[in-house]
């Protein structure tokens, strides 16, 4: 049976392929910051980027097609995990691969002595491919995984790589080996080493820096294989303990090829090199990875004393607009350099009077054009309707008021009621 086509495992690859969209289709064309580090070779490809965000930090000549030689074992590995065989069974090597050992060992490829017949467990397998970058196991693994049709398992491959988002990519075969029309480019590989990332088990394979293979039917000893990443090597100059993974390369055409994560401090970044040469290809990794960590970092991008926006206020003669400022200090991950700018969800106007402490709306913080957070906006005093503050003011003229008008009523008796009187008294005696 063709593990590959079976419906169930359909359904989960466009799954995965749901959420590798969403972060990798949305890549920046451009890079964001000049090379800090000049390659060895000026046609080197390079290309880093930060995997929470999907945001381009460097890239060299990073959408050259190249020959990518055992990065090629990367697909290779994806679509064996993505099968959902049991990995703790083991499988025959079937003697269909007899003609692809030849070819393999015709082309001094690397192995880890897989022979015709031989009952290993699939795991082992895939620690084959991962960790020592065998030939013989990604051949091996792709056969099980597609019924013994490797022309159908790098159909797949290349399906699986335009999933991805991949344009520049093409198989021609399941291990990297022979070169001629088996290429990539930097930043498609970026894009199947993420869908590697979200696979623990990938991750867990990657890290390790020996396995044990045990005893088979064909070999009556165990086997110990190491990994072909030198940077996972404590005693190596350029060993750094943020490496995670990833996979290696190397042939004549390709020359030396490395893809790699790192980890440090809540951040993770992707690096892909291609085109470089055994003396130097570690060397530029561990420049530019000790570049990104060193250069980026969390800041403060927003305090809560200086105002962030305006809004017209009604009802205040005497204040025009409501000055808004943050709630809260909002800080972000990103180049010293990096521009913050703002987007506001405010009203039209707002009606006084107005509390201080009032949240009046909110600001969406971007950093580089990522969104860096989001705060409510709230008012540093209070503003008082007109309203209020003239009945304020007529209750306070209200004793003067009153003053006045006993005043003018006095002096209109005393001056305007007074003759009257005189009057009415003056006849009140001639009656007498």
């Amino acid at each position: 049976m063709n593990h590959l086509f079976r419906p169930a495992l359909r359904r989960a690859a466009v799954l995965a392929l749901t959420l590798a969209l969403a972060v990798w289709l949305a890549l920046p064309g451009l890079a964001a910051y000049p090379m800090p580090v000049e390659t060895t070779y000026p046609d080197e490809s390079v290309y880093l980027f930060d995997l929470d965000t999907g945001k381009t930090i460097l890239e060299q000549n990073a959408d050259q097609p190249r020959y990518v030689a055992s990065l090629t074992k990367m697909m290779t590995a994806l679509l064996y995990l993505e099968s959902g065989l049991d990995l703790q069974q083991a499988v025959t090597v079937p003697a269909s691969l007899t003609q692809e050992f030849t070819d393999i060992q015709n082309a001094n490829g690397s192995t880890i002595g897989l022979r015709i017949g031989e009952t290993v467990r699939r795991i082992d397998l895939l620690y084959g491919v991962i960790v020592a970058s065998g030939n013989d196991a990604a051949s091996a693994v792709a056969s099980d995984a597609s019924g013994g049709d490797l022309t159908a398992f790098v159909a797949r491959m290349n399906q699986r790589a335009a999933e991805l988002g991949c344009t520049d990519t093409t198989f021609s075969c399941v291990h990297g080996l022979y070169d001629y029309g088996n290429v990539s480019t930097a930043r498609d590989l970026a894009k199947i080493a993420a869908a590697c990332y979200a696979q623990p088990q990938y991750m867990e394979i990657a890290q390790t820096a020996s396995y044990t293979l045990p005893a088979t039917n064909l070999h009556t000893a165990e086997r110990e294989i190491r990994t072909t990443n030198l940077m996972l090597d404590p005693e190596y100059p350029y060993y750094r303990n943020y490496i995670r993974g990833m996979k290696t390369g190397f042939t004549t055409l390709a020359g030396r090829c490395f893809v790699t994560f790192a980890e440090q401090n809540g951040h993770t970044y992707g690096l892909v090199v291609l085109g470089s040469d055994l003396d130097n290809i570690y060397r530029e990794c561990a420049e530019l990875l000790d570049w990104v960590f060193a250069t980026f970092g969390d800041r403060q991008l927003v305090d809560t004393e200086t105002m962030l926006a305006t809004v017209p206020l009604t009802q205040c003669r005497s204040t025009p607009q409501v000055e808004l400022y943050a709630a809260g200090p909002v800080t972000g991950y990103g180049h010293p350099d990096d521009e913050v700018t703002f987007t506001f969800d405010l009203p039209e106007s707002i009606r006084a009077t107005v509390a201080e402490g009032q949240v009046v709306g909110a600001a969406t913080v971007w950093l580089d054009g990522y969104e860096a957070g989001t705060v409510d906006l709230v008012t540093h005093r209070e503003y008082v309707s007109d309203f209020t503050t003239d009945g304020i003011a007529t209750l306070l003229l209200l004793p003067a008021l009153l003053g006045i008008l006993l005043v003018l009523a006095l002096f209109t008796v005393l001056t305007g009621g007074g003759p009257g009187l005189f009057r009415r008294r003056r006849r009140r005696v001639r009656r007498r």
